[in-house]
């Protein structure tokens, strides 16, 4: 194919960067090309970076997440809600997997005693709780921390773990945020051509420009199949054609099915709601890190919300673009 009067960008600009965010303008593109890479690019930031992240704990004579501690404020559930809000920074290549924190005194545990009870990691946000002691009391909570991909559930970071311990959900991505936007730019006379614009944030493990190589590193290894001269096609078959129509017109009308019609329970539907999220189409196109930070969205709502998708033959993070549901 030739790229003859095909207009390639010729440069990205760093607008504003720290270790916490970044902007990025890359220009100039095509009419519409600027949707197309900036969609792709936020979806691979958001969902396949690495990070570490607690993926359990122990805490002695304690079975179960829905245990009280003598002279702990907080259950054991809330503490789990607090650890999985930490974020964590490797301090050295083979970082240490289980740190045990002590407490034996009145007081706040929070994540500064993370920090100095391992030289492995950096707690990015120190001040984050984890839990308060009413009186003077011997505490001790030992966590289990591993590298990962985007957002792991409890019942997968239980597949490898000690039985001692306790499971819980893991939001690996060191990205707090991504956004985009499109604006137009001139190419000698015409002013149709586009800049797209990336606004990066970062919990501070990653710095905002690696965020954006490493993303465009793993979508340049998933392009590289369509330019291998060795590729080969499948025969065109009609009969499969026929047939893909028809599950496109099932998908379609599964897409578009209402909230109402899914009977949900009374605090799932309204977390959606709230959140904008009309149909199953709008459900599965987000992903499972972006839906935990809704607004009263607890484990027992995406635990719900998992199995209805399931049942449905779907996945979160879906890209609906070729079900064309406009």
């Amino acid at each position: 194919m030739s790229l003859l009067s095909f207009q390639l960008p010729d440069k990205i600009v760093m607008e504003k960067a720290d270790d916490f965010h970044g902007i990025f303008s890359f220009s100039p593109l095509q009419p519409g090309y600027g949707l197309t890479i900036g969609n792709a690019v936020r979806r691979v930031l958001l969902s396949s970076l690495e990070g570490y992240a607690v993926t359990g704990i122990k805490i002695p004579g304690v079975q179960h997440e829905f245990s009280t501690l003598d002279g702990i404020v907080e259950d054991v559930s809330e503490i789990i809600l607090n650890l999985k809000t930490i974020r964590l920074k490797s301090l050295t290549e083979n970082p240490e997997k289980n740190l045990v924190i002590s407490f034996d005194k009145k007081g706040t545990m929070t994540g500064a005693d993370i920090s100095k009870a391992s030289s492995s990691y950096e707690v990015l946000n120190p001040e984050q709780e984890i839990c308060t002691l009413s009186k003077k009391v011997k505490f001790s909570i030992e966590l289990r921390v591993e590298k990962g991909r985007g957002y792991v559930s409890s019942e997968e970071n239980s597949s490898s773990s000690d039985v001692d311990f306790i499971s819980i959900d893991s939001v690996f991505t060191p990205i707090i945020n991504v956004k985009y936007s499109i604006e137009n730019t001139r190419v000698e006379q015409k002013t149709d051509f586009e800049k797209l614009i990336l606004d990066i944030q970062t919990d501070g493990s990653i710095h905002p420009e690696d965020a954006l190589k490493g993303s465009a590193q793993l979508l340049i290894k998933h392009f590289y199949l369509f330019s291998d001269k060795d590729m080969e096609f499948a025969e065109d078959n009609s009969d499969e054609i026929e047939v893909v129509d028809e599950e496109l017109l099932h998908m379609r009308k599964l897409l578009k099915t209402s909230l109402n019609d899914l009977d949900l329970s009374v605090r799932a539907y309204n977390c959606l709601k709230a959140a904008d999220i009309k149909t199953l189409g709008d459900l599965v196109s987000i992903e499972i890190s972006d839906m935990m930070k809704f607004r009263n969205f607890g484990k027992k709502s995406l635990t719900e919300l998992e199995e209805l998708v399931d049942n449905k033959g779907l996945t979160f993070g879906m890209d609906l673009a070729k079900y064309n549901l406009d």
